[in-house]
């Protein structure tokens, strides 16, 4: 990770329910196409944002690994869990690019606000083809930079989307396509392609 990391002492902002308005995790996992008994790497999942909405998606015989590389996001997570009972969720301190899951263990790689904040997107994409099963896909959700940041980083810190569609086709992702999700965010997704080396 870079200085474009967040910092932890705001936190706070990534439970604000006035998230819900502009990036609705319904929507989202919508467009994922999660389905019960899936295994998603939820990577930057930081307070759990979306690794909640996941677990709930995915069901109990579902798993979602929530990696953060800030133990203190995770500490916030982790009272989440702890306190609702919560148990298909693993909250796992690791940076993007060496998660420590098992090769092939996963449907879904899923990557939220967290790209333009990587240093070595191409090791990170490395690592998401590790981790995907036969069949299983990739999604990058971002910050839009053609719209005014209310919310998030500034413009100068933000990644096109076609961007990181390059990024998936120069690392063998096949399928990428490319829509935009809540306010201020694009998403992109591409299927692996059974190819395991880079």
């Amino acid at each position: 990770m870079n200085d474009r990391l967040m910092d932890v002492s705001k936190a706070h902002r990534l439970d604000d329910p006035e998230r819900l308005l502009w990036l609705p995790p319904a929507m989202v996992i919508d467009a994922l196409g999660v389905q019960p008994g899936d295994v998603i790497a939820d990577i930057g999942a930081g307070t759990g944002y979306f690794s909640l909405p996941l677990a709930q998606a995915v069901g109990p015989l579902g798993l979602v690994y929530a990696i953060d590389c800030q133990a203190e996001m995770l500490g916030r997570l982790q009272f989440k869990l702890d306190t609702g009972g919560i148990s298909n969720i693993r909250a796992i301190n690791a940076d993007a690019d060496s998660t420590g899951l098992p090769d092939v263990s996963c449907d879904l790689v899923f990557l939220a606000l967290v790209w333009h904040e990587l240093a070595e997107r191409i090791d990170f994409l490395r690592e998401a083809k590790r981790l995907l099963k036969a069949g299983g896909h990739i999604a990058i959700l971002d910050w839009r930079p053609d719209v005014e940041p209310e919310h998030g980083p500034p413009l100068n810190h933000r990644l096109s989307a076609s961007d990181a569609a390059d990024s998936l086709q120069a690392t063998s992702f096949v399928d990428v396509k490319q829509s935009n999700v809540g306010k201020y965010s694009w998403l992109i997704q591409g299927n692996i392609d059974g190819e395991r080396s880079l």
